[in-house]
């Protein structure tokens, strides 16, 4: 089959990015021929694939959508697409992956009835529509228990049109016998100490993960703890409000803003905490990522895999609604308990135990199926 991969932006290392990436090369595995359409492609372009950068220029994002997805379908027959698959929510899909969460719950919790009539959040909301609404024949991929519940809390979308993905995590996450090395080199890279402690923010969208609230915390630390504590934020994301921010709040020279990188691993060996306080998160591989590696971590509730670190036991999870103060006490805490050796072990087990890492697969079973 010709098969359409849909999204609205194409950088490295975005988690919706990779995912679609990964998910693509699988089918393409299975001898189908893959179609990537997208507005903007950053990056090297995948072998064995046909990318289609189909740029629009308009001021505004929601217009730059709208004419982008009006002109897909012409596409479409040109090249004999046979499905389509998006990433970003749009009309004319026959299976969504949802990795972005649901806008009209969070219009509803967080907005005014007279912000959700604006021009652009109407567009959006119809693009929801289009692929959640009783009348769609979309089919979606979720990628956690939250959504199937909020989605169809807002859309009461049919379950026969809902499919529960397992996570899909790279391997090469977990911890291996290499661990001590990789810790010891990215810290001496760095320059941490080996009585410093050190926190890791990583995902791009800095202030959708709550970056500000990580710094507030690292600032809020006790005096000595603070003084022997550094926080590395890494994604592709504009750093410096938070590098403005960190110097406000007295920690300018504790805190560092790395760009997207290929080396992760080590930084999840180097580390001493994942700091994910998200505002919210359709599921947070990351989350993932830390538990295999061993890395303890503290996550805000809102994400939709924070109850895999309650589950493995492999950290603790901020509950809701959230208070910065508990964010700050839970990060004292934790950066100087007993339980981290205990955190770290059963974080591993857990990786080894369960499945955590069969999502492309599964994905393809269904994006293919007759």
């Amino acid at each position: 089959m010709k098969l359409a991969f849909v999204l609205f932006k194409y950088f490295p290392y975005g988690g919706l990015q990779r995912d679609m990436l990964q998910i693509a090369r699988q089918c393409r595995a299975r001898g189908h021929d893959i179609h990537i359409f997208t507005l903007s492609w950053e990056g090297p372009r995948p072998a064995g694939m046909h990318i289609h950068v189909l740029p629009v220029e308009r001021l505004s994002n929601h217009r730059r959508y709208q004419e982008f997805c009006e002109n897909l379908p012409s596409r479409y027959r040109e090249y004999g697409i046979d499905r389509v698959i998006g990433f970003n929510k749009m009309p004319g899909l026959d299976f969504y992956y949802a990795a972005d969460p649901c806008l009209k719950d969070k219009l509803v919790r967080e907005r005014s009835a007279l912000t959700r009539r604006l021009p652009r959040y109407r567009h959006f909301l119809r693009y929801e529509q289009a692929v959640f609404g009783q009348d769609s024949d979309t089919r979606i991929l979720l990628i956690s228990p939250r959504q199937h519940y909020i989605y169809q809390k807002h859309y009461a979308t049919p379950d026969s049109r809902l499919y529960m993905l397992p996570p899909g995590i790279d391997q090469s996450r977990m911890a291996g016998p290499d661990a001590p090395e990789l810790r010891r080199s990215l810290r001496q890279e760095f320059g941490i100490a080996d009585d410093e402690k050190l926190i890791l923010c990583i995902g791009s969208g800095f202030k959708t993960k709550g970056l500000d609230r990580s710094l507030k915390a690292l600032a809020g630390l006790p005096d000595r703890l603070r003084n022997q504590t550094r926080l590395i934020a890494i994604g592709s994301d504009h750093g410096a409000p938070f590098v403005r921010l960190a110097s406000r709040l007295g920690v300018g020279e504790r805190f560092l803003v790395l760009h997207g990188r290929d080396d992760i691993p080590r930084f999840l060996q180097g580390g001493d905490l994942l700091l994910h306080p998200a505002y919210n998160e359709n599921s947070g591989m990351v989350i993932l990522e830390a538990i295999i590696a061993g890395l303890p971590l503290l996550v805000t509730s809102v994400c939709g895999y924070a109850y895999y670190a309650e589950e493995a036991q492999a950290g603790l999870v901020v509950p809701e609604p959230f208070e910065q103060q508990v964010l700050n006490t839970m990060l004292a805490e934790m950066l100087e308990s007993p339980r981290a050796a205990e955190w770290r072990q059963n974080g591993i087990a857990y990786g080894q135990t369960h499945d955590l890492y069969s999502m492309t697969t599964h994905a393809a079973d269904l994006i293919l199926a007759p």
